[in-house]
């Protein structure tokens, strides 16, 4: 056995149920089989002999008394029995519909284990198959036949403090595209980080799915998918449904931060730009992987000797998440001093038709700051020769595009090349750790969307680090919400990129990784708050009276998942 077991708590005097019931010091609002079908107040077998009696729970379940330290025990061995990660993934939902206290303990305790299960990469598997593994309803769906009635669907939901709302319309599920309803995976698993890694309370959370219909053909033509079975919906329709839904969070739940998230590239930047001034919101595929991104630049000057300013950056790839990273770098570069000019030319993109440059004729409005003037360049690897970047960051979506002669051009380039393969899932990345480390001849910097085992090469082992959102969004709208901020700005995010970069230990750079382990993302995610809250003080945007000391007021703040004592 991996944990110690208990097969039946004795009768002591603790734990014999006595004749004279003794009052409840703290009764739940829930009694009998309701309390142990509401995750959120639920303790499994940890309910002593005396709670179960004056709860109406006697007999209800198994007649052990278990220990917290069983029961987490027997949690993490059952998901450890998985045969795949799916069957893993499944198991951690099980555990989370019926008791989120066990849940969070467990997550919080193995998060470098569990992280990928309970979000990428495992978790884009989960979406593709939502329809066929679906469990339980988690969440709010609101679809155009609520137009009008939006108010009233998220009045259903059974907590009234929400203070995070992750919502996406399931448009560009990580790089696997229209998944329509089945994209609730995503709201689903990132709030469970947001409480997690950040300690924003599980009942502040609230997924929602607008499903406007999809474009998949396949989920249209299956009988188990669960969504509108209709084309999407677009235009003015679309955007009155979103506007709809922006006014009734701003009226039910004015303290809650809006988290966009997924929404394809021709709706999440115009999106960002409608809202970011008039709500509490961000979107996290622009603005929180461009936090993250930055923070892996600045950990990478400790080895490099380059400030920011000096990198100059090729993406491969110009949406939502390109785009986010090179807007913050600009916007970082700036507040260091730079002109805005200067530091716009030191980002160069190039996507599916090219390098993107002043002469193209095709450009979309955001790609269009980045247009420098060049001669056409048609590929990535053309590019790299004639533009000499100190860092090449993968944004594509397609895998493996970082080949062997792509990078061992970095490589000639380069002393210590940047190589940041950051597509999710896994399948996606444009290079593998262990390819970027063998091509360089061990001299890459690398960093992943998505988790890579260590490398040992050339007598040495490297240990690459993982460029996760995670590291970001919980820790930033923890921050927001402990201050009651009114909107969240790119200063925030650099701030936070910072804050991350600052938790970077030497040990961590020698081995090669750019990011702290996740092990200690809870105290990161402090920190990370502690620096987005400080902006919101400076520059008035905070609503709650500032503490003496905001990290120690931050971590006062983070839910902590221990049962409550009934009796």
């Amino acid at each position: 056995m991996m944990y110690p077991e208990v097969i039946m708590t004795p009768r002591t005097a603790d734990t014999a149920p006595t004749k004279q019931k003794t009052p409840l010091s703290t009764p739940p609002p829930k009694r009998g089989a309701d309390l142990l079908h509401d995750p959120l107040l639920n303790k499994g077998t940890a309910f002593t002999h005396e709670e179960r009696r004056q709860l109406g729970i006697l007999g209800l379940l198994p007649p052990a008394v278990s220990t917290q330290e069983v029961q987490r025990g027997r949690a993490l061995n059952s998901v450890r029995k998985g045969a795949t990660d799916l069957d893993k993934y499944l198991e951690m939902l099980s555990l989370l519909d019926r008791n989120e206290s066990l849940y969070y303990q467990r997550l919080i305790a193995n998060t470098e284990e569990l992280m990928p299960i309970v979000y990428t990469p495992t978790v884009g598997k989960g979406c593709q198959l939502y329809g066929h593994i679906y469990r339980r309803a988690r969440g709010l769906f609101i679809t155009r036949h609520e137009r009008g009635m939006v108010r009233e669907v998220l009045a259903n939901w059974p907590h009234k403090d929400v203070r995070v709302i992750v919502v996406t319309d399931g448009e560009r599920i990580l790089g696997l595209g229209d998944l329509g309803s089945s994209g609730m995976g995503i709201p689903v698993g990132k709030l469970s980080l947001y409480t997690a890694c950040g300690g924003v309370p599980p009942s502040q959370t609230l997924p929602i799915t607008i499903d406007v219909g999809t474009n998949n053909e396949t989920f249209l033509k299956d009988p188990l998918y669960l969504g509108v079975r209709e084309k999407r919906i677009t235009g003015k329709e679309y955007d009155d449904l979103i506007e709809e839904f922006v006014l009734a969070v701003q009226e039910l739940f004015p303290k809650a931060l809006i988290q966009f998230e997924d929404f394809a590239n021709h709706n999440a930047f115009r999106l960002l730009a409608k809202y970011r001034d008039r709500a509490f919101c961000f979107n996290d595929d622009i603005q929180g992987t461009a936090g993250v991104t930055l923070a892996g630049l600045y950990s990478a000057s400790r080895i490099t000797g380059r400030t920011l300013r000096e990198e100059k950056l090729l993406f491969l790839g110009a949406g939502e998440a390109a785009i986010g990273i090179a807007d913050l770098v600009v916007s970082a570069m700036v507040a260091d001093g730079a002109e805005r000019g200067e530091a716009l030319k030191r980002c160069w993109f190039v996507d599916s038709k090219g390098l993107v440059e002043k002469g193209r004729k095709d450009l979309q409005d955001h790609k269009k700051p980045y247009a420098h003037a060049f001669h056409p360049v048609s590929d990535l690897a053309a590019a790299v020769r004639e533009l000499e970047p100190t860092c090449l960051i993968g944004v594509s979506g397609k895998p493996q595009q970082f080949t062997e002669e792509i990078v061992a051009l970095m490589a000639r380039i380069n002393d210590r090349p940047l190589v940041f393969a950051l597509s999710n899932p896994t399948a996606n990345a444009e290079c593998t750790a262990e390819q970027a480390y063998t091509w360089s001849g061990g001299r890459a910097i690398f960093a992943s969307g998505s988790p890579f085992p260590a490398v040992q090469y050339d007598g040495k082992r490297f240990v690459p680090g993982q460029s996760n959102n995670s590291y970001i969004f919980p820790g930033v709208g923890m921050g927001a919400v402990a201050c009651g901020a009114k909107r969240i700005t790119d200063e925030m995010f650099f701030e936070a990129a910072r804050a991350l970069a600052s938790r970077v230990s030497n040990k961590d750079l020698e081995q090669g990784s750019l990011f702290p382990p996740l092990s200690i993302i809870r105290d990161v995610s402090a920190h990370v708050a502690a620096a987005t809250a400080q902006v919101a003080y400076q520059r008035g945007l905070a609503t709650e009276p500032k503490p003496k000391n905001l990290l120690a007021f931050i971590r006062s703040k983070q839910y902590q998942p221990e049962y409550p004592k009934y009796a």
